[in-house]
């Protein structure tokens, strides 16, 4: 028997009751263990690293052994995404060559938890000969490499989530917290903008969802579902019907978007008096001050400008340029792009 279900059974809790019980407790010991590195990381020396960081000519090089090596990596690919010039340096493959790359302009980032791995500790002063600075991640206040590099920091680290406190896991969890708020600061100094963050993005759902614009995804030309504002409603409903738009569109002869007529705007209509309301023209039954967009938007300003309220989304939305109807912009082509 595990002995993590003794202390439960104790309690008499049944098999299904103690993995639920079990899966609470850790989630709230794992809150624990980030807050006191919340509550106790050095907001001083986070700012030197960060001006440290946005002063650097050359290039962030991130580096680490094991689990935290896997962290140093990917957090040097979230820099090159957001307009952090980066690389990951596995530490072995620096002291065999490919220390080649530092420069004098370059800042050499070790994460480690015990700030005691012999790579790290054998590469620094290698990087420091070559003029670059050095800068230590650790949660060991007292360990080697925080005091062999230029700049160091300590990560403060209550206990591992592991029951064994051996298994990296809340240690490698503050040092991608530490890394990723830094790349955020990074990105806000630097003023990166979604334009950029687009260019760096071509491909795979975050490129969808910031390159696309309304043109690339709306109903135009022929498809729209367009009528008059003196048509009746009686012979608008072929349009209606076929378009399958879920809406019409009212433009004026010059094209200049009216007003909006959807599908729940019939089914209340009709409710009322259908005999009448068949007759009734498309100006008096639209609704000419709805929420419509421009040419030349990104899709998924749109989105959020559809689901502005959280109690009503907008299903359809007309695109206009200088007031003149150009297309219409539906939910389902958002989901169908992957851009929701």
């Amino acid at each position: 028997m595990h002995h993590y279900r003794l202390h439960y059974i104790v309690l008499g809790l049944s098999n299904r009751e103690i993995e639920e019980r079990m899966l609470k407790d850790l989630f709230e010991e794992y809150q624990r263990n980030l807050n006191c590195f919340f509550d106790h990381i050095e907001t001083t020396k986070s700012e030197k690293i960060f001006n440290l960081f946005l002063d650097c000519e050359g290039t962030l090089i991130f580096t680490g052994v094991g689990k935290s090596g896997i962290i140093a990596e990917k957090l040097a690919l979230t820099m090159i995404s957001t307009g952090t010039k980066a690389l990951y340096l596995p530490p072995m493959n620096a002291l065999h060559g490919d220390i080649g790359i530092v420069t004098k302009k370059d800042i050499l980032i070790c994460i480690s938890k015990s700030g005691e791995s012999k790579e790290l500790l054998s590469l620094v002063p290698y990087a420091q000969k070559k003029g670059a600075k050095t800068v230590a991640w650790v949660s060991n206040p007292k360990s080697k490499l925080l005091s062999s590099c230029d700049l160091g920091i300590h990560l403060p680290l209550n206990k591992e989530l592991c029951p064994f406190d051996l298994a990296p896991t809340t240690s490698t969890a503050i040092q991608l917290i530490f890394g990723d708020v830094l790349s955020v600061a990074l990105m806000k100094a630097k003023q990166f903008s979604l334009d950029e963050y687009a260019l760096n993005h071509p491909a795979g759902t975050i490129g969808k969802k910031i390159t696309f614009t309304v043109e690339d995804l709306m109903v135009k030309g022929e498809g729209l579902p367009i009528c008059t504002p003196s048509d009746r409603l009686r012979e608008t409903l072929v349009t209606l019907t076929n378009k399958k738009c879920g809406c019409l569109l009212i433009v004026d002869e010059e094209k200049n978007f009216r007003g909006i007529f959807t599908d729940g705007d019939l089914r209340r209509t009709l409710q009322k008096d259908p005999a009448r309301m068949l007759e009734k023209t498309m100006e008096e039954l639209m609704t000419p001050s709805c929420i419509a967009t421009e040419k030349g938007k990104k899709a998924l300003e749109v989105l959020k400008l559809m689901q502005k309220d959280s109690k009503k989304w907008v299903s359809v939305m007309p695109v206009v340029e200088s007031n003149c109807l150009v297309g219409l912009i539906r939910m389902h082509d958002l989901v169908q792009a992957g851009i929701v």
